[in-house]
């Protein structure tokens, strides 16, 4: 039996250990392990079962590893959310700053206009209604404004009721002090010698009064002793006596036009040209609507009397009056243009006689003329181009003076 000897070292090796193999290399294969030789050839054990991973080591194997850096997405996440609360903080420093620009100019007055508007605040009345009355009647910028502005104030509480007279040109401080104050304001109208209803019509707007409500009071039917004579269709044209009156704000428009109507009536009775009326035989509606012709071809006292003799004398003749103002009044009533030949009964030119009813509104110094005129027997006068009133008896006299006087103002006739 032959003894199996171990090998021989190869020579020159004697005595030399040989080096232990240092932990072999491993070589990883779908999770399986296999000891590979120091030569990497094969394996060290060529019978050796593999080795086989389980499925969860076998998930960890397979799965990626994590990013070794993890604090950089921290950081942008908080850039992020950092810039979006700045950007917001901005916007709301802008809006605040918008808002108390707006705010600021809100309050201001809402243009330079120092047209009266009549504001009426009802007993009960909330601060948030009367903001917007002034606002929808054009009196201040903005109801919100206003709003705010009583709450910071404390002055909400403080509007009083009452009838106000207030103007685009106050600031929203300056109305509420007005309408904290309690104080019932008053307001002043001029109405004018020779002003037609239409013009009259204008002023009552222009003093705060609406259309609709001044259209109201100029169709109803008022009582005075002035109306004698008047017929009950015609309608107040030449009875709003020219004056200047003043009114507490809560005058309503017919209060207005009956002061006038009281004042016309005064001065005729206190003047007595009432029977110097009745001297010419003419009733009173009559002379009115002849002291209103006269009032409009010369406004000034001084040749009035004489023109009244005119008209008397032609009225006299049974001749047209023959009044280039009432064909004039006529047009512009219809919404014509003014021509002389005007079909309208108020064409003194074209009808004899006096037109329907007056023209305008007389002063006195006309009605005194119709009462009183001054003697002569002229038959015709114009207004000449340096505003003298020439007269004359015979139709040659009257062109005379159109030639030599009346150039520029008679040739548009």
């Amino acid at each position: 039996m032959n003894d199996i000897l171990p090998p021989k070292r190869p020579l020159g090796q004697q005595g030399v250990n040989p080096p232990k193999p240092t932990a072999p290399n491993q070589q990883i294969r779908r999770g399986v392990v296999h000891p590979v030789s120091m030569d990497m050839k094969r394996p060290l054990n060529p019978t050796a079962r593999p080795l086989q991973a389980s499925p969860a080591e076998e998930k960890l194997i397979e799965a990626p590893e994590p990013p070794l850096l993890l604090e950089k997405p921290k950081r942008s996440l908080k850039k992020i959310i950092l810039w979006v609360v700045i950007a917001l903080v901005v916007l709301l420093i802008v809006a605040a700053v918008a808002a108390f620009l707006w705010y600021q100019n809100a309050l201001t007055a809402l243009s330079s206009s120092t047209d009266k508007t009549r504001i009426t605040v009802e007993s009960g009345s909330t601060y948030d209604q009367i903001g917007g009355e002034l606002q929808d009647k054009g009196v201040i910028r903005s109801k919100l404004a206003f709003t705010i502005y009583t709450r910071i104030t404390g002055t909400h509480g403080s509007l009083q009721a009452g009838t106000y007279s207030l103007a685009p040109s106050e600031s929203v401080p300056q109305i509420v002090d007005h309408l904290t104050s309690g104080k019932v304001d008053q307001f002043s109208i001029t109405f004018l010698p020779g002003a037609t209803l239409a013009e009259n019509r204008k002023g009552l707007i222009d003093a705060g009064f609406s259309q609709a409500e001044v259209d109201v009071a100029l169709k109803k039917t008022y009582q005075s002793p002035l109306f004698e004579g008047k017929p009950a269709s015609s309608d107040l044209e030449g009875y709003i006596y020219g004056e200047t009156y003043t009114f507490s704000s809560d005058t309503s428009v017919e209060t207005v036009l009956q002061t006038t109507f009281d004042e016309f009536y005064s001065k005729l009775t206190k003047t007595g040209v009432l029977d110097g009326f009745k001297k010419q035989g003419l009733s009173l509606y009559q002379a009115i609507t002849l002291a209103s012709i006269i009032q409009r071809e010369v406004p000034t006292a001084t040749d009035q009397k004489q023109v009244a003799q005119v008209f008397f004398k032609r009225l006299k003749e049974d001749m047209p009056l023959g009044s280039d103002v009432t064909y004039q009044y006529a047009a512009k009533k219809l919404g014509v243009a003014p021509t002389p030949d005007l079909d309208s009964p108020y064409n003194t030119r074209k009808y004899p006689g006096l037109p329907p009813g007056p023209i305008a509104t007389p002063g006195l110094s006309a009605l005194e003329a119709v009462a009183s005129p001054a003697s002569g027997d002229y038959l015709y006068f114009l207004s000449g181009d340096d505003d003298v009133t020439y007269f004359a008896r015979t139709s040659s006299e009257h062109e005379k003076n159109i030639k030599e006087h009346c150039q520029i103002k008679c040739s548009v006739f």
